[in-house]
């Protein structure tokens, strides 16, 4: 596949802890098969973040994308913190061509210029814990208001799911780092969209639902049905170790999603994202208060209409 531009594209920057959840992997498939996108840039978050970003440029590659650059970003959290989650999907690598990518902390620059360079008009999708984007914020006061908008999967909006070794009280990504979290919160930033876990978790698929997902797809364009199987087949093979032990749930593919077919979701609208950064007991919850604010966040999901425009797009 080649990239393509045109007036009706959006630009979106990814920003991704890729390499563990297969949902990352399933976010990056969607934005590069959508005709809709120009990804403008690949950042990584969370440890070893240079191991994920080879994983996403595997990835990339693999869909005939060599022109997307990819930029491994904050390591560490913002605080000290004896959580250090590793990509167990990086095992794969030897498996998939991918350029070297050697040194970290290069995503906050990259991210700068590119939303100097297009004030207004750049999407951030922020689908891993916030510790580069809080950065970014911290470097630049001005960039969150020449974001066009900021999409965000993190937070459980609901007391119907309970917390547990994955999916802790504030969601894995607020709970991980919360006073990036918290950071990006306070922002003033254009549109904030955040999609909980109390809406994506009723996304889940059982591979028997879809088995020929990671296989060959029913398209007419040869030259584009390679780039998807070859691409599938490498997200199929980054996930294989989380699928393993996990279902396939597509949080971070509804944030994608969303940024081009919002009405696949209702919102909660006008109020303000709260971040807990203090208590140890509650530490990253994430509540909504209605009222003042520009902050949205996703109350429902169609689920059967969702799944219909990802493959769609994905398998086309």
């Amino acid at each position: 596949m080649t990239s393509t531009t045109s007036l009706s594209t959006k630009k979106v920057w990814l920003d991704t802890d890729i390499g563990g959840d297969i949902d990352d992997a399933l976010c990056l498939a969607y934005l590069l098969q959508q005709p809709a996108c120009e990804l403008v840039g690949i950042s990584t978050v969370g440890g070893e973040a240079e191991r994920r970003a080879m994983v996403a440029d595997a990835i990339c590659q693999a869909a005939g994308r060599q022109d997307i650059p990819v930029y491994a970003g904050a390591d560490r959290q913002l605080l000290p913190s004896s959580v250090y989650p590793t990509p167990d999907g990086a095992s794969r690598l030897p498996n998939w061509p991918h350029r070297l990518i050697a040194k970290r902390d290069q995503a906050v620059d990259a991210m700068r210029r590119a939303i100097r360079e297009h004030p207004h008009e750049l999407s951030l999708l922020a689908v891993g814990h916030l510790t580069n984007i809080a950065l970014l914020f911290r470097l630049d006061p001005e960039i969150p208001q020449l974001i066009k908008e900021l999409h965000i999967m993190s937070g459980v909006f609901s007391t119907d799911l309970e917390a547990g070794p994955d999916m802790p009280m504030g969601n894995w990504n607020s709970w991980l780092d919360p006073h990036a979290c918290a950071i990006v919160y306070d922002a003033d930033v254009p549109i904030r969209r955040t999609f909980g876990l109390n809406v994506t978790s009723q996304l889940v698929l059982k591979q028997v639902e879809k088995p020929e997902l990671f296989g060959t797809s029913t398209g007419t364009d040869t030259e584009r049905g390679q780039g998807r199987d070859s691409m599938m087949r490498a997200v199929g093979d980054f996930g294989a170790p989380w699928l393993a032990n996990h279902e396939m749930t597509f949080h971070d593919p509804l944030a994608a999603a969303c940024l081009f077919e919002p009405q696949l979701c209702s919102y909660q609208r006008s109020g303000s994202v709260t971040v807990d950064y203090t208590n140890a007991e509650t530490l990253g919850a994430m509540g909504f208060q209605p009222g003042a604010g520009r902050d949205e966040i996703a109350a429902t999901v169609e689920r059967e209409r969702f799944f219909e425009h990802y493959f769609a797009i994905v398998c086309r």
